[in-house]
This record gives structure tokens, sequence and C-alpha cells, in this order.
């Protein structure tokens, strides 16, 4: 998603709890601007997660479990033309995120190379690994971490963190179903009206 976007560093933003939709929901596609669809691991924190010099021991000792996840992406920057400082702006240019129900302990998982598919109307679109989230996902939220220390800010319990997609984000433009998918661990999905 970098490299789609031109960025030299992941981009972040917070996840605020009127964004978050229930699996197996319908969306309406109207209350979004130009929405894209991701599919990510989700991490959802046992204890606090803060401070310089944070490590992935640090991430995976703070982590309760993981889930499947799907981000809708959207942006209030027209066509997208956005650098950095915009998508920070924009909070991430987060639309939406949709949790799966398949909850696994990050010990159960490989996350350096687990392979994720998104399927729309049971059609596969893309696929990545989680490699490609900062090479692991647990780097991706040790380096988020050590970023946001600069500027104080730590996890508390309880906190979703969403470390990155394994692939590129696919234009949600038709109605219908979307379906995320890492093997060997879960699904998610929801429907576009």
């Amino acid at each position: 998603m970098q490299d789609a976007f031109g960025l030299d560093q992941p981009d972040y933003g917070h996840l605020l709890a009127g964004i978050f939709e229930f699996e197996g929901t319908t969306l309406k596609r109207d209350n979004f601007i130009a929405p894209y669809v991701e599919l990510e691991p989700a991490f959802v924190l046992r204890s606090r997660l803060g401070g310089r010099n944070t490590t992935i021991a640090d991430v995976i000792n703070a982590i309760d479990y993981a889930l499947p996840s799907i981000e809708i992406i959207d942006s209030r920057v027209k066509e997208w033309a956005i650098s950095l400082p915009d998508t920070l702006a924009d909070n991430g240019s987060t639309g939406a995120v949709i949790l799966g129900g398949t909850p696994r302990k990050v010990t159960d998982l490989n996350l350096r190379d687990t392979r994720g598919v998104l399927t729309f109307n049971h059609r596969e679109v893309i696929s990545g690994t989680t490699g490609n989230i900062l090479g692991n996902p647990l780097a991706a939220v040790a380096w988020l971490v050590n970023r946001l220390a600069e500027y104080d800010v730590e996890f508390e319990a309880g906190q979703v963190i969403l470390p990155g997609s394994c692939l590129q984000a696919v234009p949600m433009n038709e109605a219908g179903r979307w379906s995320g998918t890492f093997e060997g661990w879960g699904t998610v999905e929801f429907d576009v009206a």
C-alpha cells in the first residue's frame, strides 16, 4: 500500500468507536466517498502497550488475541491525491472496520507468512501474505508504538490495532458480498448495497 500511494513509511490514524461495523451487516455504498477494501489482521490488547524501544516481544506479550478483519479505507481528499501529511490529517483514510469472529492467540499463527485472499461475489479479486505488512504485522505494530512514543501516545488494554493490509486495496464500487480469508485462520464477510 505504501508503493500504491507513493509513501516512504506507513500511515496511521485513530480507530474511533463509530467506525466499527458488525460482521455480516450490509453497508450502504452511498455512506462512503471513494472506498477501497483491505484485508488485515487485527490485534486486541490484553495490556498497555507503549513507550520508546518497544520490541516485537513486548508486542506479543501485550496482545490478547488476533482477529481477521477488513478495513474500508475512504479518502476525503479528491481522487486520492494524497501525501503522508494528507492521509494523517484524514485520520489514516479510515472509513470502516469489520472484525471477524475467529480469535486466535498470536502464538498459534504464522503471522510472518499467512496467505490472505479477498473475494467479491465468490470470485477471488486479489491475494497477498502477512509478510507484506513490514515483513511481519507484529513488526508493524512495534514500529507504530515506537513512532507514537514520540508524541507520548500509548495503547490501552482492550484497544484494537490494525497493522496494515496484506494486499493492495480494491475499489468498493458495486453492490455484493465481500469476503476476506486468512488461510488456516478464518474469514470475515460483509455486504454492500
